[in-house]
């Protein structure tokens, strides 16, 4: 990768004996795009990060894991301003040319004594890391660092797109808690480059759920610094759709890698709603079915209990004929016209279920709007998880 830079070092922010402070840098001014939380209640990290981004242009990203500096108040942003400024200072940048991002523990003070000490050896270190160390360092209840790589060429010119995501738990993403920094050297057009990106999440992050808990601090940015040296790419054209489509790749393989890490999860499930009224509706029954607490505890039981999935469709606002509904669990009919298949389809079902991935496909038979989204069980472990989280 061209022009960027990478360091991650162990700060101790949480506790010792892991990566948890980590640096992207590029060597020259960079094309910023970034979505934030649409949670009201905000991190300073993402109030700071919100403002920079606005002006389409980047140059470093500093990020720790194990305090999320949200709900800190006052001293909560001066302390990300403080951290930010001293390592715009190290890096001979000014403060507005340096994003700031924070994940782990909502409501505790940044250990800013830890995290000063951090700075220079993160710094120092930008000859030495990868970008794999910084997605070492951003995981919190990860057991899997997740990273993916594309290529693609414009004007005769190669580039790359890689990414990195951190995500388990707390993942309803509406831009999960869920951090996910992309880098290429590739010339973007500024405008082209946010419209892609926005796209692309809503593509990927936002069609993924967990838990149906939305952060704090969900942020996604990608920095392109176009020291590939190719022709600009921009909208309407051949090459601006091949960027646009290996940018949705990358952050959907991503998505996917965090759903499949979902917290104590045991399944990866796409929920595909076809025929409903408008596309709108299509997601509203999606989401319904993907975050129903009955409907992923059924899908950890294995067990093919379709009621579940057909009254989460009936409450999730979109418009629903109930004697229009078909149910399938992959190729298997569980309910036609809204009423169950019968036995063989129930023990067709449950071998489905059985799997590790399936599909859930409901068809609305109401109009042309589809919508996908991709989701986990709900087992055991999660619960054992989320209630040590602190300890």
């Amino acid at each position: 990768m061209k022009g960027f830079r990478f360091s991650a070092v162990e700060a101790a922010i949480k506790k010792p004996g892991r990566l948890d402070l980590a640096l992207i840098f590029s060597d020259y001014p960079a094309q910023v795009a970034a979505v934030y939380t649409t949670n009201k209640v905000q991190a300073a990290p993402v109030l700071i990060s919100r403002e920079r981004s606005k002006n389409g242009r980047c140059r470093a990203l500093l990020v720790n894991s194990g305090n999320a500096n949200a709900c800190t108040g006052e001293q909560g942003m001066a302390d990300a301003l403080e951290c930010g400024r001293r390592t715009a200072e190290a890096l001979g940048l000014s403060d507005e040319e340096l994003l700031i991002a924070s994940t782990g523990v909502i409501g505790q003070p940044l250990p800013m004594e830890r995290f000063k000490k951090g700075i220079q050896p993160l710094v120092d270190g930008l000859d030495h890391g990868t970008l794999d160390d910084v997605a070492r360092a951003i995981m919190t209840t990860d057991t899997f660092e997740k990273i993916e790589r594309r290529s693609g060429e414009a004007g005769g010119k190669p580039y790359s797109i890689r990414g990195i995501a951190k995500g388990a738990g707390m993942i309803h993403p509406n831009m999960a808690t869920m951090l996910s920094f992309l880098v290429t050297d590739a010339e973007v057009d500024g405008a082209f480059l946010k419209s892609a990106f926005t796209e692309a999440v809503d593509g990927s992050f936002n069609a993924i759920t967990v838990d149906n808990d939305t952060s704090t601090n969900d942020t996604a940015v990608i920095f392109a610094n176009g020291a590939a040296q190719n022709p600009s790419i921009k909208a309407g054209t051949p090459e601006g759709a091949a960027f646009a489509a290996l940018l949705h790749d990358v952050l959907l393989s991503l998505a996917k890698l965090i759903v499949k890490d979902g917290e104590g999860a045991t399944k990866f499930v796409e929920i595909r709603v076809k025929g409903a009224a408008n596309q709108a509706d299509a997601k509203k029954a999606a989401l319904a079915v993907a975050n129903s607490m009955l409907v992923k505890t059924a899908f950890f039981g294995q067990d093919a209990n379709w009621g579940r999935i057909i009254a989460a469709i009936g409450y999730s606002g979109a418009d629903v004929q109930q004697d229009r509904v078909e149910i399938r669990f992959d190729d298997v009919v569980m309910a036609t016209g809204g009423v169950f298949a019968g036995g063989d389809a129930e023990a067709a079902g449950t071998r489905v279920l059985q799997q590790k991935e399936f599909r859930v496909t409901i068809d609305l038979k109401l109009g042309a709007g589809e919508a996908v989204v991709f989701t986990s069980d709900l087992s055991y472990d999660y619960v054992r998880i989320n209630a040590d989280y602190r300890t």
